[in-house]
């Protein structure tokens, strides 16, 4: 199962200011946490593309035959013992398109905005929908 390494770029568009953020990995540690200002918080997941297509590595978690993931950590979850927030961002991998993955293979980098608050004004959290589509940059 042969690949190559990609970067997915997920873009926290407004996250809550103070409150960290991470990526997690397959054991549920947070990856290099970092606390959010009142900017957007850009997250770079390394990935393994495999030459049949599927995205693996250890932060793409899987559910199901055809699922894939990525989970960003925030608050607790984070490593951020004093946050109120402790919660995860669900990011699904498995819908980007062949013709980006195929750009991604080459070299460029896949990006996606993301909404930062849910309803409550709290960070967004379970499945996050993205703002726009994956894009190559």
């Amino acid at each position: 199962m042969p690949g190559v390494t990609i970067t997915l770029r997920l873009i926290i568009a407004d996250p809550v200011a103070g409150v960290a953020y991470s990526l997690q990995d397959k054991a549920n540690v947070p990856v290099e946490p970092r606390l959010a200002a009142d900017a957007p918080l850009s997250l770079d997941a390394l990935v393994t593309l495999t030459d049949d297509g599927r995205l693996t590595g250890p932060f793409v978690r899987r559910e199901g035959p055809t699922r894939r993931f990525v989970y960003i950590a925030i608050g607790t979850s984070a490593g951020q013992h004093a946050s109120v927030w402790s919660r995860r961002a669900k990011i699904d991998v498995h819908d980007i398109p062949a013709d980006l993955l195929d750009q991604a293979r080459q070299g460029r980098t896949l990006e996606i905005r993301l909404p930062g608050r849910a309803k409550d004004d709290g960070p967004a959290c379970a499945t996050v929908r993205p703002l726009a589509p994956w894009r190559a940059i």
